[in-house]
């Protein structure tokens, strides 16, 4: 997508959780091209120096009292939050069979109650604001498929599924509530997944796309979603995931 043809976000501000690496930091930059004044957050300070209109405040989503500092410092800053994209998640792969009840718990905490709570806090203030605000979900196809190896994470999108349809009317008409749900997408953590590049190569074949997705194609979608393009999407998810995956029978008549 060409600058010209983004959605603009001039004077806006924009908070991306986990928005360090990875996804978020292809969310955060995409926003900060449009023109709004981004907040990144991370337990950890990012690696590499971030770009011009994106600036980094330390917080565990996790935690609620940290969450909401996070909200109230965002607040003190710029005087207004317009997006919160809820990006902060994911799961190291362990086999439902084995894993503890405090890994599950630890993974539907950082998954599913942390962009509650961060909704929450986000929500109160763009309630008062006379322009409202967009609450932005980032899923998961593992909400709508079988998620083996990742069971809990795949609960946890799917609950993220949930409550944006019912945050959306709750807090409609003030505030939208929507989701991105990317599919398979090459990150620095690809490889915890899909193992070296024969591996990546061999996965991303399976998709109609042909190809993995990338953090560009994700961050273009949350653009239009939080657009007054999209002022009448509420309550529902885009899918951004190349087509899908082909169904399994296919490949075993074939052979």
């Amino acid at each position: 997508m060409h600058q010209a043809s983004l959605p603009q976000f001039q004077d806006r501000v924009v908070l991306v959780t986990g928005g360090t690496q990875g996804v978020g930091r292809g969310i955060a930059e995409a926003f900060a091209e449009a023109g709004a004044r981004v907040v990144v957050c991370g337990r950890n300070a990012p690696a590499e120096p971030l770009p011009a209109r994106i600036e980094f405040i330390a917080c565990d989503v996790r935690e609620a009292e940290a969450v909401r500092a996070l909200v109230a410092a965002v607040i003190e800053r710029h005087g207004r939050l317009d997006v919160l994209v809820n990006n902060a998640g994911g799961a190291p792969p362990a086999e439902a069979a084995t894993a503890s009840p405090r890994f599950h718990d630890s993974i539907i905490r950082l998954n599913l109650l942390a962009p509650l709570n961060l909704a929450q806090a986000a929500n109160a203030q763009m309630q008062r604001q006379a322009e409202g605000g967009v609450i932005l979900f980032i899923g998961s196809v593992s909400a709508l498929r079988p998620s083996p190896g990742t069971a809990a994470y795949g609960a946890a999108k799917a609950g993220v599924l949930s409550l944006v349809a019912s945050l959306a009317v709750e807090w409609a008409p003030k505030v939208r509530v929507v989701a991105v749900s990317p599919g398979l997408v090459r990150t620095e953590k690809s490889h915890l997944h899909y193992g070296d590049e024969r591996g990546l190569a061999a996965v991303g074949a399976t998709v109609p796309a042909g190809r993995l997705a990338e953090p560009r194609d994700v961050a273009e979608a949350c653009l239009f979603m939080a657009s007054a393009r999209a002022s009448y999407v509420n309550g529902t998810h885009l899918l951004v995931h190349g087509g899908g995956e082909k169904p399994a029978f296919l490949e075993a008549a074939a052979s």
